[in-house]
C-alpha cells in the first residue's frame, strides 16, 4: 500500500495533509468531473404522457386551475394555449403574459427548468404514465377520494367497527382496477387507505414518527397539532368551486381550538396542509438521532472506531444536511414532471366534471363504475352537489397533480434516513393516539421497525394529501418512488467524497429490493 505524503507549506503555516494545493484541487476536480461524466454517458430518456391533452380539445383531462374558465369549469383555450406556449419556450417574459382568472398565481412553473450540481438532472428520472381520464383506474382512484372525504372524521382506532368504513372497503373491492392494497383479493378496513410498502399494514395507521416527541436542541416538541373542526369541508357549492378554479381568494379554515395528536384523516390532512417542505423527514431524523448509536446503520464507519465519532461526516450534521438537500432535489424533479410532461388535473377539477355529467350540464367520458358509486350518492345527499368535498378552503395548490410534491420530498428524505439508520432497529415504547387525539396510548400488538415506520411515514404524508382531496393515490405512490430515485442519485454522487473506510450505503427500496450504493 502506497504511503501518503504529508504536505507542509512553509509560507502558510503548518498544513498537515496527504494532499494540498494543486494536488488537492485536481482530486476535487476529478471527483466532480467523474460524477458529471457518469450522468452524461447515460442516454436521454423518453417521457410519455397519458395523451389526455391531445385527446380532449377542451382540455378536460388537464390541470388549468388559476386560468379563466367557462361556466362548466373548462379552461379558456386561448389562455391555456398561452400557458403551454410559455412552457414550451421557457422564456420568463412569456410566463408574465399568461392570462390569469383571478388573484391567485401559478406556483413556480419555472422551477421545472432548474439545474442542480448533484444527483441526476431532473430530466434523467422518469415515472410511469398516470391513469387516463376515462379509465377504470382513474375511476377507482376518484371513488377512493370520495370515500376519504366522507370518512375524514372517523378515528383510525375505530376503522374495524365503523359501518361507513366497511361500506367503503366493500365498494372499492368491486372496482375493476382499484390499485390499493387488498387482503385475499378484497379491500378491508385493515387495508383501506394504506399502501403495500413493507410496514404499512402492520400496526397503527399513523407512523410512530408522527406521534413520538421530537428532541429539538434544548427543548422537546410534543406532536399535538392544530386541526380543523369536524365537518369543515369546502368547495361543495358549485359557485364557490367555480370561483376557486378561476383563482378567487378563499376564506379561513374553521380551526379546532384544541391541538391534538393525529387521530383521523382530517388531522392528517391538516398536518400536510401547513407542514414545511421537509418537516416529516427532519422530525423523523431528530427522533432517530435521539435513539443513539444503536439506531445508526450497521455500516456506519464509526461503529467500530475506538477513537472517533461521526459528526461532519456520518453524524448528525451530515444526516440532517442530506435530508434537506434531497428534498429540494426531489422538488426539482417533481416540477419538471408536473409542468413539462403530465399537467394532470387535480381531483377537485375532476369532481367538477363528475358534477356536470351527473347534473346533465355536460357529457364527459367518465368511467361508469365511478358514476354508480355509493360514495357519490352519499356526497349528494349531504351537500346537494356531486363535487368532491375538499378539506382546504382554497382547494388544491396552483400546480398540476402528478407527481405529488409532498410525496417526492417524503420519498427522498425517507430514503436518506434508511441509508443512515438501522432499518431493523425496533422502535421502543410504541404508541397510538386516543380516539379524541388528546393522549397517546401504549401499543403492543406487533414490533415496529425503523424501516417499516419510515415507509409508513412516507405513505402517511403522501396519502394524507389524498385525504384532504388535493391529490390522487398514483400521485403519491409514484411520487414517493420518484423522490427515492432522486435521493439514491444524490447518495451515489456523494459516495466518492468521504475519506473514511466505508463499504457503501445500503437500504431497502419501497418495492422491497435491497440495494447497496458503492
Amino acid at each position: 500500500m502506497e504511503k501518503k505524503k504529508i504536505y507542509y507549506d512553509k509560507k502558510k503555516g503548518c498544513l498537515v495533509a496527504p494532499k494540498a494545493g494543486w494536488s488537492r484541487m485536481k482530486e476535487s476536480f476529478c471527483i466532480r468531473l467523474m460524477s458529471a461524466a457518469a450522468h452524461l454517458i447515460t442516454p436521454p430518456i423518453d417521457h410519455p404522457c397519458n395523451g389526455d391533452e391531445e385527446r380532449y380539445p377542451a382540455k378536460i383531462g388537464n390541470y388549468s386551475k388559476g386560468l379563466p374558465h367557462n361556466s362548466l369549469g373548462e379552461a379558456d383555450i386561448p389562455a391555456y394555449n398561452s400557458y403551454i406556449q410559455a412552457l414550451k419556450t421557457g422564456n420568463p417574459e412569456d410566463f408574465e403574459s399568461i392570462p390569469i382568472g383571478g388573484t391567485v398565481k401559478l406556483s413556480n412553473p419555472q422551477a421545472a427548468y432548474a439545474y442542480d450540481l448533484t444527483g441526476q438532472d431532473c430530466q434523467q428520472l422518469d415515472m410511469p404514465v398516470p391513469p387516463a381520464f376515462s379509465s377504470a383506474w382513474q375511476a377507482g382512484e376518484m371513488a377512493e377520494l370520495y370515500w376519504q372525504a366522507l370518512t375524514r372524521d372517523i378515528p383510525f382506532q375505530e376503522y374495524g367497527t365503523n359501518p361507513l368504513i366497511q361500506e367503503a372497503a366493500e365498494e372499492l373491492s368491486g372496482f375493476s382496477d382499484f390499485r390499493g392494497p387488498k387482503a385475499n383479493g378484497k379491500v378491508t378496513p385493515a387495508t383501506l387507505f394504506r399502501s403495500e410498502f413493507a410496514g404499512n399494514l402492520t400496526g397503527p395507521y399513523i407512523s410512530q414518527f408522527l406521534w413520538k416527541d421530537i428532541p429539538c436542541g434544548a427543548t422537546t416538541i410534543t406532536q399535538r397539532y392544530r386541526t380543523t373542526l369536524p365537518g369543515a369541508d369546502y368547495l361543495t357549492s358549485y359557485d364557490k368551486w367555480l370561483a376557486i378554479q378561476n383563482g378567487a381568494p378563499s376564506s379561513p379554515s374553521q380551526t379546532d381550538p384544541i391541538s391534538r395528536y393525529i387521530r383521523n384523516g382530517r388531522d392528517l390532512g391538516e398536518y400536510v396542509h401547513y407542514d414545511f417542505s421537509f418537516q416529516c423527514p427532519l422530525s423523523a431524523c431528530l427522533i432517530l438521532l435521539g435513539y443513539g448509536r444503536e439506531a445508526l446503520d450497521p455500516n456506519n464507519p464509526y461503529h467500530k472506531s475506538a477513537t472517533q465519532g461521526g459528526f461532519v461526516t456520518f453524524g448528525a450534521a451530515h444526516i440532517l444536511d442530506m435530508v434537506t438537500r434531497a428534498g429540494r432535489l426531489a422538488l426539482e424533479v417533481a416540477w419538471f414532471q408536473k409542468f413539462l410532461i403530465h399537467r394532470r388535473l387535480r381531483p377537485e377539477e375532476f369532481g367538477g366534471r363528475v358534477h356536470n355529467q351527473l347534473s346533465g350540464s355536460a357529457g364527459y367520458p367518465i368511467h361508469p363504475e365511478l358514476l354508480k358509486s355509493k360514495a357519490i350518492s352519499h356526497v349528494f345527499s349531504k351537500y346537494g352537489t356531486y363535487l368532491l368535498p375538499i378539506a382546504y378552503p382554497e382547494g388544491c395548490p396552483t400546480h398540476p397533480a402528478y407527481p405529488a410534491g409532498h410525496a417526492c420530498i417524503a420519498g427522498a428524505g425517507i430514503t436518506i434516513l434508511k441509508a443512515f439508520f438501522n432499518e431493523a432497529f425496533i422502535i421502543p415504547d410504541p404508541v397510538e393516539a386516543s380516539s379524541d387525539g388528546l393522549s397517546l396510548l401504549p401499543y403492543s400488538d406487533h414490533p415496529l421497525t425503523v424501516g417499516g415506520e419510515l415507509n409508513k411515514l412516507a405513505v402517511n404524508i403522501s396519502l394524507g394529501r389524498d385525504t384532504a382531496g388535493v391529490h390522487w393515490r398514483s400521485d403519491g405512490i409514484e411520487g414517493l418512488k420518484l423522490g427515492e430515485e432522486a435521493a439514491i442519485g444524490l447518495l451515489r454522487d456523494y459516495r466518492a467524497t468521504y475519506n473514511e473506510k466505508f463499504s457503501g450505503f445500503t437500504l431497502t427500496k419501497f418495492n422491497g429490493k435491497k440495494i447497496k450504493i458503492k
